[in-house]
Order: structure tokens, then sequence, then C-alpha cells
């Protein structure tokens, strides 16, 4: 496996740092929140909605974005006890699926996000179809996503682990 270039290092760094600075943002409104309600009998409702709209983009961003295949939890029984060559077309088959289900219902989410340009939040006014912009972002790049390791299992160069054994062998001293 080859080392990245550091451009490349930069990005995922930066696309790395936005869930935590979204979640930095969640606890210090948080305790705002907390505050003007317990201290000085005055709450605030802005807080709650930026708590809301973070723990959105933390979810999707980090994902579609910052996580890696390798991330992801599964639940592998069957997977795990396959042989390598069926390993490889389970994956071909679940991202053809997943690539599938995106794809199909990226036009309605295109539509559902546009739309929604009419309605703000209610305290910042912010419009939703920028607090919703980020499922858009979500299903690109997991199409991307799921085409790449697509084209991996079918040329036989799988992406991720393989199975729950190379978890336990993987080395953590990185």
């Amino acid at each position: 496996m080859t080392t990245p270039s550091r451009p490349i290092r930069t990005l995922r760094g930066l696309a790395e740092a936005v869930p935590a600075i979204l979640l930095a943002t969640m606890f210090l409104c948080f305790i705002i929140q907390v505050f003007m309600r317990y201290v000085m009998n005055s709450p605030v409702g802005w807080t709650v909605e930026i708590c809301v709209i973070a723990w959105l983009w933390i979810l999707l961003w980090g994902q579609s974005v910052s996580a890696e295949e390798s991330d992801e939890i599964r639940f592998d029984i069957v997977y795990g006890s396959a042989r390598p060559a069926v390993r490889r077309w389970f994956r071909v088959a679940f991202s053809v699926v997943l690539v599938g289900i995106y794809a199909w219902s990226l036009p309605a989410l295109w539509d559902f996000v546009t739309f929604m340009k009419i309605q703000k939040t209610s305290y910042l006014d912010i419009r939703f179809n920028w607090v919703y912009s980020i499922a858009l972002v979500f299903s690109v790049v997991s199409i991307l996503r799921y085409a790449w390791i697509f084209w991996g299992a079918l040329s036989g160069r799988d992406t991720g682990q393989s199975s729950i054994e190379d978890i336990g062998r993987k080395d953590f001293s990185e």
C-alpha cells in the first residue's frame, strides 16, 4: 500500500476536521443552552437549532467524506466465514445494489433539497436547502465510493477489510 501524497493527506485531514469542529460547536451550544436556561433563566432556541443541524452534518459528512470502508460497522457472520472469491462477489452485488439505490433516489433528493429553499429555520433563518445540501453530498460520494468498491472487487483488487480475522491482524500502531 502506497503512502498518499502530501496534498491528499492535507485534504483528508481537513475532511476529518469538519465533524470534529461540528461536534465542538454542538458541545459549546449545549453549554450555552444549559447556562442560559438554568443560570440566566432565559432559554434560547438557536442553540438547539445549531445542534440539530450540526448533528445532521456530522452523520452525513462523516459517513460519506471522512469515514473509510474499514471504519464501517458490519454484522459479517456470513461474509467473514465465506471464501475470498465469494466475499468478492458479495462486494460486487452489494455495490451494484447500493449504487442503484442511491442513483435512483438522487433525482428525488435533488428535487427535495431544491424545493426546501422556500423554508427557513425558525431562529437563524437558514434556508433548508443549505441545511439538507449535505444529503446530496452524501449520495454522490456514496455512489462514487461504491462504484470504486465495485470496480475493485470486479478487477480482483479488493479494498477495505476482507474478514473479521483481518481486523484482528491489523496493525493499530499507525
